[in-house]
């Protein structure tokens, strides 16, 4: 067995624990393989096993990583976990399943009109930059009501609202943010938790884990 795999069963197994222990055990959070910056042949074992659910940081490189596999297997999802460039939304809206980063109204209307030349609604989270750093994309939590009419009346499908915690603060109490602000716009997703974090995301009702380091190894 790959060691890719092994990873990721033993990191289901540690997700059941977890569910276990907060006797929640119909709850189960996808895990978003984070393959980006890694060589498809790294990836393939997984994808072989029969993990649908991947993660990629740059339109360019996923449609050069994904096209071709993903004419072959169309259960793989594509989950664009990156900031999103207006000049690339065209590309991205073609190979990526979801988005996990709308931050703008910018981009809102970008994705709008291209999803609809297209004929492909993506499903979108939006970003919020809980900890209010400026070298971090996102809206503000106090913008997101607001934010989030804006875009539905646009026509994108939001499924889901998407954080990345400062690195050097404790994640638990951004995650608790998180999940009293999903339930203000009643959506049923919430993409966060790491490699570091995804069990702490689990007690606050993360269901999209985005982990790349615990599955595939350290980046180069």
């Amino acid at each position: 067995m790959h060691n890719t795999v092994q990873n990721l069963l033993s990191i289901q197994a540690s997700i059941k624990s977890k569910l276990l222990e907060l006797d929640e055990k119909r709850r189960i959070p996808k895990i978003i393989a984070v393959s980006k910056t890694f060589k498809i042949d790294h990836i393939l074992p997984l994808v072989e096993y029969g993990h649908l659910d991947y993660g990629e940081n740059k339109v360019q490189e996923a449609v050069e990583k994904w096209t071709d596999i993903k004419k072959q297997n169309n259960k793989i999802k594509l989950h664009l976990i990156g900031k999103l460039q207006t000049n690339k939304v065209k590309h991205a809206v073609k190979i990526f399943d979801y988005i996990h980063s709308l931050d703008s109204e910018k981009l809102a209307m970008k994705i709008a009109q291209e999803q609809g030349k297209q004929s492909i609604k993506p499903k979108i989270f939006i970003q919020i930059n809980l900890g209010e750093e400026n070298q971090k994309s996102g809206i503000l939590k106090q913008n997101l009501i607001e934010f989030y009419n804006f875009s539905v009346n646009l026509g994108l499908d939001i499924v889901g609202t998407m954080c990345i915690p400062p690195f050097d603060e404790d994640s638990t109490s951004f995650f608790s943010q998180m999940s009293e602000l999903n339930q203000k716009i009643s959506l049923d997703e919430i993409s966060m938790g790491m490699s570091s974090d995804y069990l702490d995301a689990i007690k606050f009702k993360s269901t999209y884990l985005r982990i790349g380091s615990n599955i595939f190894g350290q980046r180069g």
